[in-house]
């Protein structure tokens, strides 16, 4: 069963709306405190949110790959919860809201992407308050690394041999952690023979033995 927005699924919506966006590097999709107007699907590209907090940092919340849905934060008290800026050339799908209901009228399958997609991004911030709440740096990036391959894997990418679109200052932002601690803990890694790291460039050469590392030994999954 498809876990995301297929190209067919892209094809179909983009005959009815013609609302595709591209967003450069670095740019923003929207902004926190916008008004809540529509859902966007990835169709290429990466993303970020974050929200700044009272000190002026931002403090990333999420990260957002091909095929997943931004800006659902914004459906309670329709305003968007955070910024989504783009981490490399992106494009996206734009879904207004007030018109899903048309649209899954003429997409059937677009209703129930949308909901499998909402309750995805449940599960992932439920993963990330274990994160934060019970395990230590090695715990927290050994997930982290196995939960972005199995959402690779899911959407027909390598696993095993990917580029990290984000910044180790980001991850850790995203973990909890300091950047000296993210990048002494890539260095473990490696030097334990579970990966090879190359700037940003990851092969994770051990699955089995970095999944170990995690708390209860869990599982894989994707979220």
């Amino acid at each position: 069963m498809p876990v995301g927005f297929q190209e067919e699924d892209f094809n179909q919506i983009g005959a009815v709306l013609k609302q595709n966006r591209r967003v450069k590097r670095g740019e923003f999709l929207f902004h926190a405190g916008e008004t809540f107007t529509s859902l966007f699907a990835i169709r290429t590209g990466f993303f970020k949110t974050a929200v700044s907090t009272q000190d002026g940092r931002d403090q990333v919340t999420g990260f957002f790959m091909s095929g997943e849905l931004v800006g659902t934060d914004g459906i309670c008290l329709g305003k968007y919860a955070c910024d989504a800026v783009a981490l490399e050339d992106s494009e996206v799908c734009e879904l207004p809201f007030d018109q899903i209901d048309e649209l899954s009228e003429k997409i059937p399958q677009l209703y129930l992407h949308v909901l499998r997609l909402m309750s995805r991004e449940i599960v992932r911030n439920q993963t990330v308050m274990l994160l934060l709440g019970n395990m230590r740096a090695e715990e927290r990036l050994a997930m982290f690394l196995l939960n972005l391959s199995d959402r690779l894997y899911v959407r027909g990418f390598a696993a095993n041999d990917f580029i990290l679109r984000m910044s180790r200052e980001e991850i850790g932002s995203y973990l909890g952690l300091k950047l000296e601690t993210v990048s002494r803990t890539l260095s473990k890694f490696k030097q334990d023979g579970l990966i090879d790291v190359e700037h940003k460039h990851i092969r994770i050469l051990l699955p089995r033995d970095l999944q170990a590392l995690v708390s209860g030994c869990q599982e894989r999954r994707e979220y």
